[in-house]
């Protein structure tokens, strides 16, 4: 099963807020097989202790260490918001990554997001993507 697939890019999201917002990444590793429905509000709890907004536009929800018995395989979901949705940073999210890892592969996932990000034009790039293969060959250098 591969980290991320086009069934795991949602182009065009909307959401109410924050929350809404990581239930859907939620829902997308749970319809791709990557987790079972009880990491979901795992990625909420983690919301509540610490934001997942990592600033740029960028926020990387994923489930507490608690939640490790219900990730059944590593995967990403990427969801492209055009209106941003307020993750109480500077500035709204406008690509929102759901994250779970299997066994220690956690910090990992992570810290190759983090990077890919890191590039000035990440965001950009991902939003002016005009396809969810476009979306996934941006992440795929980074993930391999």
């Amino acid at each position: 099963m591969s980290i991320l697939s086009e069934n795991k890019v949602i182009m065009n999201g909307a959401a109410k807020d924050k929350y809404e917002a990581i239930a859907m990444a939620g829902k997308l590793l749970v319809d791709a097989g990557h987790v079972t429905e009880e990491y979901v509000p795992k990625m909420l709890e983690r919301e509540e202790v610490v934001s997942t907004y990592m600033g740029e536009g960028l926020a990387i929800p994923h489930g507490t260490k608690e939640a490790r018995p219900f990730i059944k395989s590593t995967g990403l979901s990427i969801i492209r918001f055009p209106d941003g949705v307020d993750f109480g940073g500077d500035e709204p999210a406008f690509v929102v990554i759901g994250i779970a890892a299997a066994g220690d592969g956690h910090m990992e996932v992570l810290t190759n997001v983090a990077m890919i990000f890191s590039e000035e034009d990440a965001i950009e790039r991902v939003m002016n993507a005009p396809t969810p293969a476009d979306v996934i060959s941006i992440f795929e250098g980074g993930l391999e």
